[in-house]
């Protein structure tokens, strides 16, 4: 006589929820991950000098100012006023320190179109790195 029945049961798994507790992690550490900077954006330990006997950080960064001129707005560098997008790119192709990067500095009540005409002038003249800046004065 059999007082104990054995059956065999059959076990089944609800893989749904598992997988997407693995593809909310997955979201998870993919968005609060951290990169590090890529080796040619880190600054060097040691500079070397060129022939010249500068290096290129030895240089001012390029600051163009989209400010009001006397007709309207012009583009300023340095002491120089330009009108013209032509003539800011050229003068900025001339730039040695290309890697440092550029800054374009626009007054609040600039035009869209002559920041951003700036900004693709120093993209044009082969910039690495444009930065825009909000200009807290007028003057």
């Amino acid at each position: 006589m059999k007082l104990s029945s054995r059956k065999k049961t059959q076990i089944d798994m609800q893989m749904t929820s598992m997988i997407d507790c693995v593809f909310l992690l997955l979201i998870f550490f993919m968005v609060t991950s951290s990169f590090a900077l890529a080796e040619r954006e880190l600054d060097p330990g040691i500079k070397v000098e060129r022939p010249g006997g500068r290096t290129a950080s030895d240089l001012a960064p390029a600051i163009v100012d989209v400010r009001p001129g006397p007709a309207g707005f012009v583009y300023r560098l340095g002491g120089r006023d330009f009108t013209a997008q032509a003539d800011l790119t050229d003068i900025l192709r001339k730039f040695d320190n290309k890697l440092d990067g550029a800054f374009v500095r626009a007054a609040d009540d600039a035009p869209f179109d002559m920041a951003a005409a700036a900004i693709q002038s120093c993209k044009d003249a082969g910039f690495q790195k444009v930065s825009y800046v909000p200009l807290a004065d007028k003057n």
